[in-house]
C-alpha cells in the first residue's frame, strides 16, 4: 500500500476533486490539489495548488514530488473533445517523469449504448459517439502506457454524479433545488428505467482506494455504485424527505433545461440515449477486491438535501 505520508496530487478541483482530496487528508496523506486558480475554502491537510495542467510546464510543477497522482480535471462539456487529449498528453508525462502512478477517474461513455445490459469491467467499449470514441482511445493510452512500463495506471469508472457539492449531473441543481422549493425538475427520458448514480463520496473513497494499492494498476475499476433504481423511485424518495411532490417537466430529448443551457445540451444530444435505455452499473470486482461498500442511495440523498438547503440557504 501506499505510504500515508507521501504526497498524493489530485489534479482538478471540482466536486470529485475536491472530495477526493478531502478524502485523502482524512486518511493521513498529504494532499497538493491544483486547479487553475489554486483558491477556495481551505481544506484541513489540503495545500491548494495553481497550475494549467493542459501545458508541459503547468503539469510537470502540479505533480512535483508527488507518490500518486490523481486526474479529475473535466472542462467544459463542448471543449472536452479539443482539449481532454491535449491534458492526457501532459499528464501522462508528467507523472512519468516524477515516477508516479497515476490514477484516472473515467466515465461510462466508452461502452457506448448497452441497450440495458448490466455494465461491468468486461463489457465491451462500443462508443459511436464523438465524446464516447475520445474517452475510449484516451483510456487505451491509458492502459498501453501501463503495459509499456512508463508508469502504473488505474482507472476507476463512475455512473451519473450524485451528492454535495454535485451541480452538473442530471442529478444535480437541476432537480434538488426545485424539489426543495417547489420549482420544475427535469424528467429526462424515459425515468422509468433503471440508473445507477454514484455517490461522490464512493468516488472519492474507491479512487482514494485505488491510489493506495499499486495491485489495483494496469485495468478498469467501476467505482462503488449502489444497486440501480429507476429515476422515479428516486425522486419519489426525495419527495418523501421533503414532504412535497415533484413538479416533472418531461424533457424527451436534449433541450435547455434550467442550468442546462443550449451549449451543454447542443453537445449532450449525443448522449441523450444514457436516458432512453437502462443504465446499470455493477461495481461488485472493487467491493470484494478492496472491501468497498456504496453507500445507500437514502443516505446519499439524505446528506445531498442538507447540503443543497444549506447552498440555497447561502445564496
Amino acid at each position: 500500500m501506499t505510504a500515508a505520508h507521501d504526497l498524493q496530487a489530485v489534479l482538478g478541483a471540482g466536486p470529485a476533486g475536491t472530495a477526493l482530496a478531502v478524502e485523502l487528508a482524512r486518511r493521513g496523506h498529504r494532499v497538493r490539489l491544483v486547479d487553475r486558480a489554486g483558491t477556495g475554502p481551505a481544506i484541513e491537510g489540503v495545500e491548494r495548488f495553481s497550475a494549467d495542467v493542459s501545458t508541459a510546464e503547468g503539469a510537470r510543477a502540479a505533480v512535483d514530488g508527488a507518490a500518486v497522482v490523481h486526474h479529475c480535471v473535466n472542462v467544459g462539456y463542448h471543449l472536452q473533445t479539443e482539449v481532454m487529449p491535449r491534458i492526457q498528453v501532459a499528464v501522462l508525462a508528467a507523472a512519468e517523469a516524477v515516477g508516479a502512478r497515476l490514477v484516472v477517474l473515467d466515465t461510462l461513455y466508452p461502452y457506448g449504448e448497452t441497450h440495458g445490459v448490466v455494465m461491468t469491467e468486461d463489457t465491451p467499449w462500443n462508443a459511436t459517439t464523438r465524446k464516447g470514441r475520445m474517452r475510449a482511445e484516451l483510456d487505451a493510452r491509458y492502459l498501453a502506457a501501463h503495459r509499456e512500463g512508463r508508469l502504473g495506471v488505474v482507472l476507476g469508472r463512475s455512473a451519473d454524479f450524485v451528492g454535495p457539492g454535485v451541480l452538473s449531473s442530471t442529478l444535480g441543481a437541476a432537480v434538488f433545488p426545485a424539489a426543495l422549493t417547489g420549482g420544475q425538475v427535469p424528467a429526462f427520458g424515459d425515468i422509468d428505467l433503471p440508473h445507477s448514480y454514484t455517490y461522490i463520496g464512493d468516488v472519492a473513497a474507491g479512487l482514494a482506494t485505488l491510489g493506495e494499492h499499486p495491485d489495483a494498476d494496469g485495468r478498469v475499476w467501476h467505482l462503488p455504485t449502489a444497486p440501480a433504481l429507476t429515476t422515479r423511485e428516486i425522486f419519489t424518495m426525495i419527495e418523501d424527505r421533503t414532504g412535497r411532490p415533484l413538479d416533472l417537466t418531461a424533457v424527451e430529448e436534449a433541450r435547455p433545461f434550467g442550468p442546462f443551457d443550449e451549449t451543454f445540451m447542443d453537445e449532450y444530444a449525443e448522449m441523450f440515449y444514457q436516458h432512453t435505455e437502462p443504465q446499470i452499473v455493477d461495481s461488485t470486482a472493487v467491493e470484494e477486491a478492496y472491501g468497498l461498500v456504496p453507500t445507500p442511495l437514502s443516505v446519499a440523498l439524505d446528506t445531498t438535501l442538507a447540503w443543497y438547503e444549506e447552498w440555497l440557504t447561502a445564496r
